[in-house]
């Protein structure tokens, strides 16, 4: 009896050796051949690399078959690339169905070595493609934004995946690579909201009328009330709305709505407001999906201050720490660069320094298209201004004569603003060492920040509050108060400060955030950045 159990033990140990040989035979076949098996294409050199490393390293055995059959990872694959749209991948890209399909006709017995091979291929390629979307994101964020030298932390896609299928831990990949940043995780609820919005029955439609106010007879407030209730500006047990008349509980609403949407919170329904009421939830998950995809590009920055620009929103950020998920320790109005003409960059830079009573360097391209004009017309511009010629020396002139004016446009002469209050850059100018004389800085116009829209500046930021950014950097350096602040403000000539500790500054672009109160925040695509990076994904997937 026990010679016939050795027998049948040898002769088992063999079958699975020659299955475990054949499947390696065939995967090497499948590899040799240097076809993605579900698109039926040539293999990228970045898939042909990524192969050669994944299998090579496991001896060429499958990873995703066990003595030819599926193992539970391949199930759990499947599973999470199925899952894709929740982190707003789309989830063909990874060729979900094609694998599902594949893999349910190889679940009930043993699969032929060959299917198993090219269907183990496919897996392979399939996760570290999604990998790498889901932690480094789908598109090179200079193919948008081409100041923006970021990347994403660094990631060995191939040998995450390795561990994952050793550990049994593939379900685990996506809460462990997606971004790590409590916006994400918030756009990523909102996401999945708004997902159910569109997919919901149509809102009512809202009847258009020139201008809404409140107290005013109205037969669209019921359609108006659910509209609001359905994006959380009117609670579901709010007090019932009159059937005819705009409310004042449907005002309250409607500045919740308009203030989530770069509108004025005033709480009349003009033609901005109808407009953002109407966009349909199915293009509100764009934004979302295309908001988390910016976040996917961002670095883990350093654990040290952390000051955020959002263009599209004209507001700044500042946080003792990134990632900070308590309130930020400053928020204010910013004026962003003119849509069109004179966009502000999208850029990552160190503020080490701040500079008082700066003078106004003008850029060239101002100098020679807007003052030098102006000069020609009105050679007293130049007085009015506190402005004056600077030559390479460093020495200024105040004449404004034909040569002068000439040896500007050849760049022998230089055009600067003296400090005071005149000056474009304000009193106080934040000093970012980069190579598009892009700054954070004071204005001579405060007023423009009343507006609601304030896109004004030649492509540097202005801002609301400079006095408490400065005392934020500064961080009480060396007795550097608010007193203190405002004398280096007064002077004639400038002064500098140097920043206890270096600031992380983000000037980004999104249209679409949401905060920790479960509220979502869209603003207009004033540089059509979005509409570029829709452009690049759908150019990308071939649709």
């Amino acid at each position: 009896m026990l010679r016939l159990l050795l027998v049948l033990v040898v002769g088992l140990c063999a079958t699975l050796a020659h299955a475990d040989d054949a499947g390696r035979a065939a995967l090497r076949q499948a590899l040799a051949e240097g076809t993605h098996p579900a698109r039926g294409t040539p293999l990228a050199v970045r898939e042909r690399e990524d192969l050669a490393r994944f299998y090579t390293q496991a001896g060429f055995d499958p990873a995703w078959f066990a003595q030819g059959r599926p193992s539970a990872a391949l199930g759990q694959a499947v599973e999470v690339l199925a899952g894709a749209r929740e982190d707003g991948l789309d989830p063909r890209d990874y060729h979900v169905a094609w694998l599902a399909a594949r893999a349910a006709n190889a679940a009930p017995g043993a699969a032929d070595a060959r299917a198993a091979a090219v269907l183990d291929v496919a897996a392979t390629l399939a996760m570290l493609a999604w990998l790498r979307d889901l932690h480094s994101g789908r598109i090179d964020p200079r193919a948008i934004h081409p100041n923006l030298a970021l990347s994403a932390p660094p990631l060995d896609a191939v040998a995450a995946l390795r561990d994952a299928i050793a550990g049994d831990a593939v379900r685990a990949l996506p809460g462990r690579y997606a971004p790590q940043l409590a916006l994400y995780r918030r756009l990523k609820d909102q996401l999945a909201r708004y997902r159910g919005l569109a997919s919901a029955p149509a809102l009512p439609a809202l009847p258009a009328v020139a201008k809404l106010e409140p107290g005013a007879a109205y037969a669209g407030a019921a359609a108006l009330a659910a509209r609001l209730a359905a994006f959380g500006d009117l609670a579901p047990g709010a007090k019932p709305v009159p059937a005819d008349v705009y409310s004042r509980e449907l005002a309250e609403a409607v500045r919740r709505f308009q203030s989530r949407h770069g509108l004025e919170p005033d709480g009349i329904v003009g033609k901005a407001t109808f407009a953002a009421l109407a966009v349909p939830p199915a293009e509100r998950v764009t934004q979302i999906e295309l908001g988390m995809e910016r976040l996917r590009w961002l670095p883990a920055f350093a654990p040290q201050p952390l000051v955020v620009v959002n263009i599209p929103a004209f507001r700044l950020w500042a946080f003792d720490l990134p990632d900070d998920t308590r309130a930020p320790a400053l928020a204010m109005r910013v004026i962003v660069g003119r849509a069109l003409d004179t966009e502000t960059p999208v850029f990552a830079d160190t503020l080490r320094a701040i500079e008082f009573s700066p003078y106004w360097n003008v850029p060239r391209s101002i100098a020679t298209k807007e003052i030098l004009p102006r000069l020609r017309r009105d050679p007293g511009y130049l007085a009015r201004e506190q402005m004056e010629f600077v030559r390479g020396d460093g020495s200024a002139v105040q004449a404004v004569t034909p040569e002068n004016l000439v040896a500007v446009e050849n760049g022998s002469l230089r055009i600067r603003q003296r400090p005071g209050k005149h000056n474009a850059m304000g009193r106080i100018k934040f000093v970012l060492p980069n190579h598009l004389a892009i700054f954070l800085h004071d204005t001579s116009a405060p007023q423009l920040f009343a507006r609601t829209r304030r896109d004004f500046s030649h492509g540097c930021i202005r801002i609301e509050m400079p006095v408490a950014l400065a005392l934020f950097a500064l961080d009480g350096e060396r007795g550097w108060d608010a007193a203190r602040v405002a004398e280096a403000m007064s002077r004639h000539e400038p002064a500098y400060a140097q920043l206890p500790r270096p600031v992380s500054v983000l000037i980004f672009y999104t249209t679409a955030l949401a905060d920790g109160e479960g509220r979502v925040f869209f603003y207009e695509d004033i540089y059509g950045h979005d509409r570029a990076l829709a452009s690049a994904l759908a150019a990308r997937q071939g649709r």
